[in-house]
């Protein structure tokens, strides 16, 4: 979920919440979740592309067996944080996969200790919701022209329940500086030695080229084009195999682009895959924080780690980079604007990182969701939309006066009309038949 939508939900400060733990095993079926919320709805279930399989084997150090288990405790737990997600609303507190394949989930009140409770969830006091997390991560970001070169980021870690703070050594005075005037019971200090740098200029595998010759590769495939990392090209840049032209960019501050590809050229729903089967996608549901990932990039192929946190910003040379996901998959020069997956499932571009792919790193992800939102795209898939929950309403004749639409990618901040009257995204989502914005206020606000 993107940090514009927690703080869109925050509503006020809690003095305690609870933590709810379920339990995924690699053989349960998936998470009794309470009937106010439908479950998301995502590919999965024991059947992967064996390069996928074999990257996660190879980076998790898991047996193929082990990493079959993996994903699919992912799949289940996903599909148990979406709906406990819509169920709680602004008493959500954040989730993550431990690496035991177990959800965790926070709550901020007892009503939301119940709603973990029904879908079968243990508990346990904590001092923070996410949407409170999230606004300290906001203040920080509104200062991010002013944060010192010892700054190299910050994120929310949901699972300390605090905001962190990545400091080079020497630099916590001022860093501490940096947050003052926020909760600092709040704000964890955390030393680190990454040098992020946009990864941008070695081509390898399933490049494109940029202008004179700078190169990049692909992440996803759009309606007429493809998207990329914005620190790749500015808008107008011409572009050659494919050719065609960035209809778009914006960097820093975010880091998206996609580029409008001329006549002739088809764009696909696939990810390259190596040497190994392509990855076929399916849509761009969001994984949990500890899900595991997998990045395809011109220069290093396929490798795979887990989600650490989202709504990270990350500054660069170049400024701040806000809203990513952050991952300890390793990247490297070449590997920018390249794809980040879960399963069939598009996650995010690659925008750049640390270290490299022998010594291990860590790479950011813009989200894919915002860079369709923002230009208007829509991702090219397999043509085969997932089955839906029971529907609460018909969506084969929709009412005059309405935009919104089943399976389609919608940003926080989105709006729609639906039988005439205006709404609001409130959280990111691919939206499904049932999922029309009278009958979930948990994801639309009517304006």
């Amino acid at each position: 979920m993107s940090r514009r939508t927690l703080l869109a939900a925050a509503t006020g400060t809690a003095a305690a919440g609870l933590v709810a733990i379920l339990t995924i095993t690699p053989n349960a079926a998936a998470g009794t979740v309470p009937a106010a919320a439908p479950a998301a709805v995502i590919t999965g279930g024991s059947s992967y592309p064996a390069d996928l399989l074999a990257a996660v084997s190879r980076d998790l150090r898991l047996t193929p067996a082990q990493a079959t288990a993996r994903l699919d405790a992912d799949y289940r737990a996903t599909r148990t944080e979406g709906a406990l997600r819509q169920a709680i609303g602004s008493g959500y507190g954040g989730a993550w996969v431990t690496t035991a394949g177990r959800l965790t989930v926070g709550v901020t009140s007892a009503t939301a200790a119940k709603l973990a409770q029904q879908a079968g969830a243990d508990t346990k006091l904590v001092a923070r919701s996410e949407a409170q997390l999230a606004m300290i991560q906001s203040t920080l970001d509104s200062r991010a022209a002013k944060a010192p070169k010892a700054v190299t980021g910050w994120h929310v870690d949901l699972t300390t329940n605090t905001v962190v703070v990545r400091v080079r050594a020497g630099g916590e005075a001022a860093a501490r500086e940096f947050a003052r005037g926020v909760d600092t019971a709040a704000v964890r200090f955390e030393a680190t030695t990454e040098q992020p740098r946009p990864t941008i200029d070695v081509i390898g595998g399933n490049a494109y080229y940029i202008g004179s010759g700078t190169r990049c590769s692909v992440g996803f495939s759009v309606t007429g084009g493809f998207v990329t990392a914005g620190h790749c090209g500015t808008t107008g840049a011409s572009t050659t195999q494919p050719s065609g032209s960035f209809g778009g960019s914006s960097f820093p501050g975010n880091d998206y682009a996609w580029v409008r590809v001329a006549a002739g050229n088809t764009p696909r729903s696939l990810v390259n895959g190596y040497g190994n089967a392509n990855v076929t996608i399916a849509g761009s549901q969001e994984a949990a924080v500890g899900a595991t990932v997998c990045r395809s990039g011109s220069t290093t192929g396929w490798h795979c780690g887990t989600i650490s946190a989202r709504n990270s910003s990350v500054t660069y040379p170049q400024g701040t980079v806000s809203g990513l996901i952050r991952t300890n998959v390793c990247s490297e020069p070449g590997d920018s604007g390249g794809s980040l997956v879960a399963g069939s499932q598009a996650q995010g571009v690659t925008s750049g990182g640390s270290g490299n792919c022998s010594s291990g790193g860590t790479t950011y992800f813009q989200p894919v969701g915002e860079i369709l939102q923002a230009f208007g795209l829509t991702l090219v898939t397999n043509g085969t939309p997932p089955q839906s929950p029971q529907p609460t309403a018909s969506t084969s004749n929709p009412p005059g006066g309405t935009t919104w639409a089943a399976y389609t990618a919608y940003a926080a901040g989105a709006t729609v009309t639906y039988a005439g009257l205006r709404y609001q995204c409130r959280i990111a989502h691919t939206s499904l038949p049932g999922w029309e914005p009278p009958n979930v206020p948990a994801l639309w606000q009517r304006i």
